[in-house]
C-alpha cells in the first residue's frame, strides 16, 4: 500500500491512530451484535440498492433485508412499490452513520459503475473529467462500503460492478479494492466475471466480488454455469397474439400488440442508419443493433431511453424497428417472467429504462446467491463472544 493511496487516506481519516493492517480486526460495531431473526436464515443490508436486483436474489435463499440505501428518488419509488418493507429506504449513504444501520449478517452493494465502465471512462475522458476513484461524486463511494464493513463487520458481503473494473487504470483500481477488502479489512476475497447470456438473452458481463470474514472454504471456481443453450429474445418479447394479458401502458388492442409509440420515427430511423453507415466507412463498429426473436441482445444500458439504438427489435410488414418496452426490459433483466405477477413500474418510461439499464440481472445474482448459500448459513459464531471480541478491541 503506497503512502498516498486512497486506502491509506481513508484509514487515516476514519481510524486515526489505528494500524491499517489491524482495522479488519479492531473495528467495533457501534450497535449490539444480533443473529438473524427467527424464521429467516440470515439478514442483509442493501446499499446502492437501485431497484432491488441483489435483494430479490438473496431473498430467494431465505435472507431478510433490514436496511436499504438509494439516493435516487425515482429508484426509491420503484423499490418501495415492489418490496413491502417495514423500514424506510435511506438516502445518501455518505450521510448515514454506521450507528444508524441495524445489525446484519451480510452486506450487498452494487456500487456505482459509471466511473469504471468503458462507456463512462470514454465519456469522462472526452469531457476531460476524472474517472475511477478520482471521480469525487461516484468513484469514492466504494470507501463508504469500506467504512460500513470496517465498523459493522458482517460475516460476508457481495459487491457487483462492471467487468472493466478489473482493468480500469491498468489494473490499479481493482488492486486497491482487493487490498482494502482483504489486506486492510481482513476478509477472504473472491471474484468472478459472469456473462448474463447463460441466464437471459443478453450479453452482459459483470464482476461479482464475494468476501467472508472467516475461512469458510468458499470459492467461485466450483460454481457451475447453466448447461442449456442461451435463452433467446422470444422469451422476453410481448407475444402480440392475444396470449398475454393486455397492459394498456405498453400494449394496445385485444391481441396486446406493442404500442405504436415504441416504433422509431422515420426521422430517427434515417438518422441511425446514416450514423452507422458513416462509421462503417471509417472502419468503426459504432451503430445500432437490430435483433429478432431468435437472437441474443447486446448489453442494455442506462442510455437506452435516448434512442434505444443498442437493442432494436425487427417488426413485420416492413415496419420500422421498435424499442423494447419497459416491461420487456424488466424481463430482459430477470425482474419479470411471462405468466408471473409483474414487477411494478411506477415511474416514466425514461426513468424505467435508466433503472433497468443500471440494474443487476436477477437470475445471475440468484445463481451467485445459491452458490454462496451454504457458506453464508454455515456462520454460526456465538454473537455474545463476537460482541465481547469487538469490545475488547474497541477503537
Amino acid at each position: 500500500m503506497t503512502a498516498d493511496s486512497p486506502v491509506r487516506r481513508f484509514i487515516l481519516q476514519n481510524h486515526a491512530g489505528v494500524s491499517p493492517r489491524k482495522v479488519g480486526i479492531n473495528c467495533f460495531c457501534p450497535h449490539k451484535f444480533a443473529p438473524s431473526t427467527k424464521g429467516d436464515d440470515f439478514t442483509f443490508i442493501d446499499l446502492f440498492s437501485g431497484i432491488g436486483g441483489l435483494r430479490k436474489a438473496f431473498e430467494t435463499i431465505g435472507g431478510k433485508c433490514v436496511f436499504s440505501s438509494e439516493i435516487d428518488h425515482f429508484c426509491q419509488t420503484t423499490y418501495n412499490a415492489n418490496y413491502g418493507d417495514h423500514h424506510v429506504v435511506a438516502g445518501d449513504i455518505t450521510k448515514i452513520g454506521s450507528k444508524e444501520i441495524p445489525p446484519h449478517d451480510m452486506l450487498l452493494a452494487g456500487f456505482p459503475c459509471q466511473p469504471f465502465s468503458l462507456a463512462g471512462v470514454s465519456k469522462k475522458n472526452a469531457l476531460n473529467q476524472p474517472h475511477g476513484f478520482r471521480c469525487e461524486t461516484q468513484g469514492t463511494l466504494f470507501f463508504d462500503v469500506v467504512r460500513i464493513l470496517a465498523d459493522c463487520r458482517p460475516r460476508c458481503f457481495l459487491l457487483e460492478n462492471v467487468k472493466n473494473l478489473v482493468n480500469h487504470d491498468r489494473g490499479r483500481t481493482f488492486r486497491v479494492i482487493r487490498e482494502t477488502l482483504q489486506d486492510t479489512l481482513g476478509y477472504r476475497v473472491h471474484e468472478r466475471v459472469l456473462n448474463a447470456r447463460f441466464w437471459v438473452p443478453q450479453h452482459r458481463e459483470r464482476i461479482f466480488i464475494a468476501g467472508f470474514r472467516d475461512d469458510t472454504g468458499f470459492s467461485f471456481d466450483s460454481m457451475r454455469l447453466p448447461e442449456t443453450s442461451s435463452p433467446k429474445l422470444e422469451s422476453i418479447l410481448h407475444p402480440e397474439n392475444g396470449t398475454e394479458d393486455p397492459e394498456i401502458r405498453f400494449t394496445e388492442g385485444r391481441l396486446a400488440k406493442v404500442h405504436s409509440r415504441y416504433t422509431l420515427s422515420e426521422h430517427l430511423w434515417d438518422y441511425l442508419r446514416a450514423y452507422a453507415e458513416k462509421h462503417r466507412r471509417k472502419g468503426n463498429g459504432f451503430g445500432y443493433g437490430l435483433f429478432g426473436p431468435d437472437d441474443v441482445a447486446r448489453t442494455l444500458s442506462a442510455r437506452y431511453f435516448k434512442d434505444g439504438s443498442e437493442i432494436l427489435i425487427r417488426q413485420r410488414k416492413n415496419k420500422r424497428p421498435r424499442r423494447l418496452t419497459p416491461r420487456e426490459c424488466a424481463r430482459l433483466m430477470g425482474f419479470d417472467q411471462i405468466g408471473r405477477a409483474p414487477f411494478q413500474i411506477p415511474v416514466s418510461d425514461t426513468q424505467a429504462y435508466k433503472q433497468f439499464g443500471n440494474a443487476v440481472v436477477v437470475p445471475v445474482a440468484e445463481a451467485v446467491a445459491r452458490h454462496m448459500e451454504p457458506f453464508i448459513k454455515s456462520g454460526s459464531e456465538d454473537v455474545t463472544i463476537q460482541a465481547q471480541v469487538a469490545l475488547k478491541h474497541r477503537i
